[in-house]
């Protein structure tokens, strides 16, 4: 018996010892297959079942479509620099103000850059009013490019040639004869200076001037610009600036015009930008001939080019009027007109085959078209002359 207990005892100690070494062993085990070698190798097992593991790439879809989000955004971004650009350049173009050679350029790249941002749309032509009203389907002898035209003798008041000179049509800048005129007969001083101010900047038909704000010239130098060059931030300095204001100028303008019987005629300001003012070819032949009588009228209006000192720049300016520098007329006073309610205008006074002639010109179509008409009405009055005044040549 004492045996048999002792026996038990051995076991449950053997039991006991096998239990400790099992539980102190694994960790040893566990240890091992933990090492730094064997880390490293499974490692480089993991690396190399990533190598050759096949990478997944984008498809071409994919990368064209990524190519035009990236271009849609450059392009909308050039857009929005070419037209933070083109203001700022606008808006000092409007002071007078010239843009540096860098703002220049950086325009010019800008407009570049957004071409292809921008889809530009060609907006049909603006009719004038004399097209509106079908004056240029209107037939004549001559085949004029202007809707409206009348040839008088200054001197017999003889209507040579007439086309539809009882419509009333916009003038456009001829309305500066008129501010001359007005200028002219109230006897100011022209030695006064004038200085542009932004009212005298046109922010209606964007028309473009080099007389920038704060530029100061005599009257005589912006009555000078007005008439020749048909200068606009002159011509309205000279109604600005005239005692009683602009709208003071503008009553006697209209006021001169019913003295001198223009009944058709209505002024609006002294520019001719507005299409309110408005005339017929009869009541211009009237301006023109008492315009004719202002010896600083036909001096101004006709000199072939004038330039004046502002500051540290030198301005040329020249005629409108491309007929005062040809050696074939003999031209006494004269100006030009267009805005697009207009068309092209031309008023003169010249010599030909020895008599004195007014001419007027309304809606006519391309920049060359009023010379051109202006051209053959001369040489048809020198045939007409001609004719009924043949040279008698001696015999013998």
């Amino acid at each position: 018996m004492i045996q048999g207990v002792v026996r038990i005892r051995k076991l449950v100690l053997a039991a006991t010892v096998a239990a400790w070494v099992g539980a102190s062993v694994l960790p040893l085990v566990a240890s091992a297959a933990t090492s730094p070698a064997k880390v490293a190798k499974t490692q480089k097992i993991q690396k190399s079942a990533t190598a050759k593991a096949p990478v997944k790439r984008p498809s071409a879809s994919a990368k064209t479509a990524a190519r035009k989000v990236t271009a849609a955004k450059t392009t909308t971004k050039k857009a929005v620099l070419a037209k933070k650009s083109s203001t700022r350049v606008k808006v000092q173009m409007a002071s007078g103000k010239k843009p540096t050679a860098r703002q220049s350029v950086a325009q010019t790249q800008a407009r570049k850059n957004a071409k292809v941002a921008v889809v530009r749309v060609v907006a049909p032509a603006r009719l004038s009013m004399g097209e509106q009203l079908g004056l240029r389907t209107s037939n004549d002898r001559l085949d004029l490019n202007s809707s409206v035209a009348l040839v008088i003798d200054q001197e017999t008041n003889e209507v040579l040639f007439s086309k539809n000179d009882a419509a009333v049509l916009p003038i456009a800048s001829l309305t500066k004869l008129m501010t001359g005129l007005v200028i002219a007969d109230a006897n100011l001083d022209m030695n006064e200076p004038l200085t542009i101010t932004q009212d005298d900047v046109d922010t209606h038909k964007g028309s473009s001037s080099r007389l920038a704000v704060g530029s100061t010239l005599s009257r005589g130098e912006m009555m000078h610009l007005a008439l020749m060059s048909s200068e606009n931030r002159a011509a309205n300095a000279l109604g600005r600036t005239y005692p009683g204001g602009l709208s003071e100028f503008v009553r006697l303008m209209n006021s001169k015009a019913r003295q001198l019987g223009m009944t058709d005629t209505r002024y609006v300001e002294p520019t001719g930008l507005s299409s309110l003012n408005q005339s017929s070819a009869r009541d211009l032949a009237t301006l023109v001939s008492v315009a004719h009588d202002r010896p600083i009228l036909r001096s101004l209006s006709t000199s072939p080019g004038h330039e004046v000192e502002l500051g540290r720049r030198t301005l040329h300016y020249n005629n409108s009027n491309r007929l005062i520098k040809n050696p074939e007329w003999e031209i006494g006073l004269q100006k030009t007109g267009y805005i697009s309610e207009a068309g092209r205008c031309l008023v003169m006074q010249a010599k030909v085959a020895g008599r004195q002639l007014i001419m007027v010109f309304l809606d006519s179509t391309g920049k060359l078209s009023r010379l051109q008409d202006a051209e053959r009405v001369r040489r048809w009055v020198e045939v007409q002359t001609e004719m009924a005044h043949p040279v008698v040549r001696p015999q013998g």
